[in-house]
């Protein structure tokens, strides 16, 4: 799939008014540019920050607004005062603003030249109100923001600023994703349903079924030297099994895997898909439950969800998207089964087969087993441990009047013995604050069995996320507490029903 980012743009919009001269404003020009440029410059911003001229007065700024959404480029705008803009000049604007915003409250010196400064420089140089004078407006308007404050040279701002923008990538991805489910749902699964239309409103997805047949059309259209390819590119990249090899006595299995593979994503591609799901129970003609398909589509960029779970195939798509170009990656994931060895507590997630590459730094084997679930041939499948390190899992659930983020902060481990007989890919961690305190808030949430696992970034991008889209967070960490933590379902379920309406 293109790169998310590159071909997508920041906004950066710099408030000031007509009253204090030429002079000034050709000075909060060029000084705003310097910020501007500070920001596209800094290696945490991974996204073309563009500047664009002094706002100072109401038409103008209701027209950056609506250009702002009118260009599918923009993914969000960064908002700052240089001097005093009176904020009733911003009210048009910023009702019509219809992307992410975030509120820079900073200025264009670190130090103040306390022995040189004069009328002239407070009157250039007044953020430090002028800001505040933004702040007011925003507030009384229920603008949702993200506030970053400091000098850009700083990078802990830059790192902020860097991790709205990531975010706001995300909410952009979401707003324009189209989500192919292959077949239904898994029959009496309660989680894994929801509200499409719902989800269309909230985040802007896209949610619509093709039938197994569409599928199965493709994959028998597959050419066989395109096929052979593919198989060329899985010998270099993974340790293939001796029976699934050219000479093998299964390499058959392989070439259907990669059929499927091919066939999906001519599938995606024809009808625009960015997000996909599959189950076991629908899979018509198709000789494999897709594994190896789905993994490395994944790895591609895609979002994936089993057995039908549309809101998780998004979660996926939206944490690749967030995490470009970071180290690790992002997968679907479940929690599987647990050791309760006191003391040594711990989760081992997987998912049958489909478990996403960018998990792993190592060589992952391709290997074919039976599954025992789905009534087809045995698939292919990639197998690997995920690396360890600090992780994210969040899962998306329906709450009826709202979608509900839970996160929980977890560090993946490796297993405490070797896996020889399951040959699927697989992670190990420890959920913090403790497994206890983590299993009753994920089940106090309502939150779902299937997840995405995100080794890229962290709850501060979700946190923007889910501020932006304004939905619902729960985020389980170090500091969570069974007690506070319902109390906080309790805090946010009244706040989310008086935030809809009545």
């Amino acid at each position: 799939m293109s790169k998310h980012f590159a071909d997508r743009e920041v906004w950066f919009l710099t408030g000031s008014q007509t009253l204090y001269g030429e002079e000034t404003l050709r000075q909060v020009a060029e000084q705003s540019q310097a910020i501007a440029a500070q920001l596209d410059d800094a290696a945490d911003v991974p996204i073309r920050i563009v500047w664009k001229p002094v706002l100072k007065e109401t038409d103008s700024i209701r027209r950056a607004a609506l250009d702002a959404n009118a260009d599918d480029r923009v993914i969000g705008v960064i908002a700052w005062m240089h001097t005093f803009s009176p904020a009733k000049m911003w009210i048009t604007g910023l009702d019509a603003l219809a992307k992410p915003l975030l509120h820079l409250h900073t200025q264009a010196n670190v130090e103040l030249p306390w022995s040189t400064i004069d009328m002239d420089f407070m009157n250039l140089n007044q953020a430090a109100h002028g800001d505040r004078e933004f702040g007011y407006i925003a507030t009384r308007l229920g603008i949702p923001r993200r506030i970053v404050v400091g000098h850009v040279s700083n990078p802990a701002v830059q790192a902020k600023v860097g991790t709205w923008v990531r975010a706001a990538a995300g909410l952009a991805a979401a707003r324009g994703m189209r989500l192919a489910r292959i077949g239904d749902n898994m029959r009496n699964v309660a989680v894994t349903e929801g509200d499409k239309v719902e989800a269309e409103l909230q985040f802007g997805v896209a949610v619509n079924t093709w039938g197994v047949n569409d599928l199965v059309e493709r994959v028998e259209a597959v050419a066989e030297s395109a096929i052979d390819e593919l198989i060329a590119e899985y010998l270099d990249l993974y340790d293939v099994a001796p029976e699934l090899r050219p000479d093998g006595e299964r390499h058959d299995s392989l070439r259907y895997g990669a059929r499927q593979e091919l066939g999906m994503l001519a599938l995606f591609e024809e009808v625009g898909a960015s997000a996909f799901t599959t189950t076991f129970e629908d899979l018509g003609a198709l000789r494999q439950l897709p594994g190896l398909a789905v993994q490395r589509l994944m790895a591609a960029g895609y979002g994936f969800g089993a057995e039908g779970d549309w809101k998780t195939a998004i979660l996926v798509r939206v944490a690749k998207v967030m995490g470009q170009g970071l180290p690790g990656g992002a997968s679907l994931m479940e929690d599987y089964t647990y050791n309760l060895v006191p003391g040594e507590e711990k989760i081992l997630g997987a998912h049958m087969l489909e478990i996403c590459p960018s998990l792993t730094t190592s060589r992952p084997t391709l290997e074919i087993h039976p599954l025992g679930i789905g009534n087809r041939e045995d698939p292919v499948r990639l197998v690997f441990d995920t690396d360890p390190g600090e992780g994210l899992v969040v899962a998306m659930s329906d709450m009826r009047d709202r979608f509900r983020l839970t996160a929980n902060v977890v560090d993946i481990v490796p297993p405490d013995q070797e896996l020889p007989n399951l040959p699927v890919a697989r992670a190990v961690w420890n959920p913090r604050p403790d497994f206890y305190t983590s299993a009753e808030a994920w089940l106090m949430a309502g939150a779902a069995h299937h997840t995405v696992l995100t080794t890229q970034v962290g709850v501060d991008v979700f946190a923007d996320f889910a501020e932006m889209a304004e939905q619902e967070l729960l985020v389980i960490d170090e500091d969570t507490t069974a007690r506070g933590f319902a109390r906080e379902i309790r805090w946010n379920q009244a706040y989310h029903r008086l935030a809809r309406g009545l």
